[in-house]
């Protein structure tokens, strides 16, 4: 197992760098994985050329780059002979570092706790740092390939960089408020901010997920062999609620750490330093087993605790980002509110001065993936989770993909199927601010609609509805056990954790939980099923139809009855057809609400859409098509 290099040094000059810790032990690091790899092929007949080289580079030091820049040149004859050899080495090491490493930049700064230091300015400090480390880096590679005559001709510098893979600023941990049961927690330096290198793919074990996160009957966490050392920390603020994930260092876990910090907004420090956290995240813990993956409610320290061991088959984004949407959306229902999976956007609708006829002026994402509703007296409001979005590039255009490009921390892109790129889609201020509920719909993406009609089914009973929501069919990608373009059943979509099996029945590991669910999902019902007669929402069905080229019962002569004379252009054609009926709903929509309000000159209303999936069902493809119509720039 590689390891990751932690940089705290603080160097300004060539010699500084190579004279400090962190590039003593990064050259260690390098030296270590090149003989590891040398010693695979001992059992050739290059076995004494391999000798012969993993002695050489054994006897490199940090002393023979530093007698290179420091010493007096031309070099001649055998030196300057065994100096190039040396800097082709360390240009190896170079691109190493930028390529497969995994390395982190520190700075400490305890001066946030007690005011002292603005957050913004420990940010613009943290991505200074980062900007000159890079640069440091450079300098120090063109001067130790010039003094060895390496450096003649064309330079290529230009689009080179060699950025940490996330830079932090962190404060000591014994700030953060924990329970004493959890106190070798509270040793681990807490990120507060960070500056994370973009369009770096990364390669994880898994490429899926396989395993659920159910509550378990006893806390998986083990604070007597919880290692403070070899874990990173980060506060996230999911919906209303704060979790520290803590990070295991190892390979396969770390590289997952830009992904969430490119997914989920960071807590305010005084959330977790004035008051306790209301979730806890163990990722890779290396002392556990599968018997300790999943969650459990730790009552009498009032705190939900969720962990993933340290396997391979556990080496995935999803086993970061999941578990701890569940620990949110456990939280709700501790709290009363209602969890959705679901997509959720609120479109500004403008009127036009002459015709009076509504558009769509913008759009701003509230929900990727998960969301919660909130009665705030008897008005449903709507708030997300995550800035960002896990999107699934098997559905994407190359344009769509391409717009993605310098934002984008990706995983196992290579893979052939299920390649992810997290990309942040959304600002704090929109999922942390709540919206009124307009629209609810259940994302079908199989049942085929005739040309004609509308994807969009708002025109019928919201108890009808509302078996479409507990079922939560959906004809699977793949992507999780069910076979692709077989029927998959989850209660609700599955707002993980899942709360009933396929017939509906309470898992027994989540019956107190789906009692409490039961009675919740009234509440809301009741109040949306009245705000529907009252003509102030509209309950129903999307057909996204991005499935129904794949699904097992769609026969050619049906795909062409319904306008599709290709099978595998439907999840393109389908999501298209369907963004045009939705922008059709929310125009309409926009115009009932304007009326209900009894201001005819009113010149703007917000209409906002969640429409209920689990992945693949249509929410990001059919959210493309309408970019292409509604978006606001020029890429």
């Amino acid at each position: 197992m590689e390891e990751i290099l932690e940089i705290r040094d603080g160097c300004s000059t060539p010699s500084q760098l190579l004279k400090s810790k962190a590039f003593a032990k990064f050259l260690n690091i390098y030296k270590k994985q090149f003989i590891k790899e040398l010693k695979d092929r001992e059992n050739t007949d290059l076995k004494q050329d391999v000798l012969h080289k993993i002695k050489y580079i054994e006897n490199i030091s940090p002393t023979t780059f530093i007698s290179i820049i420091s010493g007096e040149t031309p070099f001649s004859g055998d030196e300057l002979r065994d100096n190039r050899d040396s800097v082709k080495f360390i240009d190896g090491a170079f691109h190493h570092y930028r390529t497969k490493s995994y390395t982190r930049l520190v700075r400490l700064h305890n001066e946030v706790i007690d005011g002292k230091l603005d957050p913004e300015a420990i940010k613009d400090k943290v991505s200074l740092k980062a900007d000159q480390l890079s640069e440091l880096i450079l300098e120090t590679r063109r001067i130790l390939m010039i003094r060895v005559g390496l450096g003649q001709g064309v330079r290529r510098t230009q689009g080179l960089e060699c950025h940490p893979n996330v830079s932090v600023g962190e404060i000591s941990g014994h700030f953060v408020n924990l329970p004493p049961e959890y106190s070798n927690l509270g040793q681990v330096p807490m990120t507060t901010t960070a500056d994370m290198r973009t369009g770096v793919y990364y390669t994880t074990h898994a490429n899926k997920r396989a395993f659920p996160f159910f509550a378990l009957d006893h806390n998986p966490i083990k604070n007597d062999k919880f290692k403070p050392e070899d874990y990173v920390a980060i506060p996230f603020e999911i919906g209303a609620w704060n979790i520290l994930c803590y990070i295991h260092k190892s390979r396969g876990y770390i590289e997952l750490e830009p992904g969430l910090l490119n997914l989920f907004p960071f807590s305010k420090v005084e959330n977790i330093t004035n008051k306790q956290p209301d979730g806890i995240f163990i990722l890779g813990c290396p002392n556990s087993d599968m018997d300790d993956l999943g969650y459990y409610h730790d009552k009498d320290n009032n705190i939900l605790v969720g962990l993933i061991p340290g396997l391979d088959e556990c080496q995935y984004f999803g086993y970061g980002k999941k578990p701890m949407l569940t620990l949110h959306n456990v939280l709700c229902i501790l709290n009363g509110e209602l969890p959705l999976h679901c997509g959720a956007t609120r479109y500004v609708v403008k009127f036009d001065e002459k015709t009076d006829q509504p558009y769509i002026f913008d759009s701003f994402i509230k929900a990727d993936d998960m969301g919660r509703a909130a009665l705030e007296g008897d008005t449903p409001m709507f708030y997300g989770t995550e800035t960002g979005a896990f999107a699934c590039l098997d559905g994407f255009s190359e344009h769509a993909k391409m717009q993605m490009e310098g934002r984008e921390i990706g995983y196992n892109k290579h893979s052939g199927t299920n390649a992810r790129q997290i990309v942040p889609v959304t600002d704090y201020s929109e999922i942390s601010t709540g919206s009124e509920l307009d629209i609810l719909l259940y994302l079908n993406n199989y049942e085929l609609i005739q040309p004609g009609d509308s994807c969009m089914k708002t025109d019928m009973k919201p108890d009808q509805a509302l078996e479409h929501f507990r079922s939560g069919a959906r004809v699977a990608a793949g992507s999780t056990q069910t076979h692709r373009g077989d029927v998959e059943i989850s209660y609700w979509a599955n707002p993980f954790p899942l709360l009933k099996d396929k017939e509906w029945k309470d898992l027994p590991q989540h019956e107190d939980l789906c009692v409490k669910f039961e009675k919740i999902e009234k509440k809301f019902w009741d109040n949306f099923k009245s705000r529907a007669k009252e003509g102030k929402m509209k309950i129903g069905l999307a057909h996204s139809m991005l499935m129904a080229g794949v699904y097992k019962d769609s026969s050619d002569k049906l795909l062409k009855e319904c306008g599709f004379e290709d099978r595998e252009m439907v999840e393109h054609e389908g999501p298209e057809r369907a963004a045009h009926d939705m922008i059709e709903l929310i125009k309409n929509t926009a115009l009932e609400k304007r009326k209900a309000i009894g201001k005819k000159d009113l010149k703007e209303v917000d209409v906002t859409v969640a429409t209920i999936g689990d992945s693949r069902t249509g929410k990001s493809e059919m959210a493309e098509k309408m970019e292409g119509v509604l978006n606001m720039s020029l890429i």
